[in-house]
């Protein structure tokens, strides 16, 4: 008759094989697509949202010449990008934004208030708002969705939420302190 193994022998085992499988996979996963936030189409395409575009190599662009001075963030209508500027003026960070279909107007606001977290008037759970302007009955704000996504606005409807990644959104919140410059340029 052959002789018993010891169960911690069974169980030491099954876990260097469970360990061997688990870095196997992870090793595996991290080598394939990773996902990405969804990007806004344009207003023609589907309410479906869509990936954001691979991040590009390139030089992220200036800081606008006219966007005052000091510490501030800087939103331009026209890049549809912000910059966050110390106090030196210098651009410390830069991102793509998803504007909403109601913009602010050009000129300087501060941020009036800050929020954890709400619903956006599209439905969609928000967190990071930054709340720096008022127009057409609605409050402007930058924000990032919990989920990442940044799906289209609902038809029909007027949003004023300019949307960020979820990464950018989480610099963004750090740096945009209560009464930060908020400078809105073409």
């Amino acid at each position: 008759m052959p002789a018993r193994l010891p169960s911690w022998v069974w169980v030491t085992g099954l876990t260097v094989g469970a360990t061997v499988a688990v870095t196997t996979l992870a090793v595996q996963a991290d080598q394939g697509a990773h996902p990405t936030a969804a990007a806004r189409p344009a207003a023609s395409a589907s309410a479906s949202a869509h990936p954001a575009p691979a991040p590009t190599r390139t030089a992220p662009p200036a800081l606008p010449a006219a966007s005052g001075t000091g510490r501030r963030i800087v939103y331009s209508l026209g890049q549809k990008r912000i910059w966050l500027a110390d106090a030196k003026g210098k651009a410390t960070g830069t991102f793509a934004v998803w504007p909403g279909t109601v913009s602010p107007d050009l000129g300087t606001f501060a941020v009036s208030s800050r929020s954890d977290a709400t619903t956006g008037g599209d439905g969609v759970p928000i967190e990071h708002i930054l709340y720096f302007a008022n127009k057409a009955g609605l409050s402007i704000a930058f924000s990032n969705a919990v989920d990442g996504s940044s799906p289209p606005p609902a038809a029909g409807k007027q949003t004023s939420g300019i949307r960020l990644h979820k990464a950018d959104g989480t610099k963004l919140w750090a740096f945009g302190t209560e009464k930060t410059p908020v400078v809105v340029v073409r």
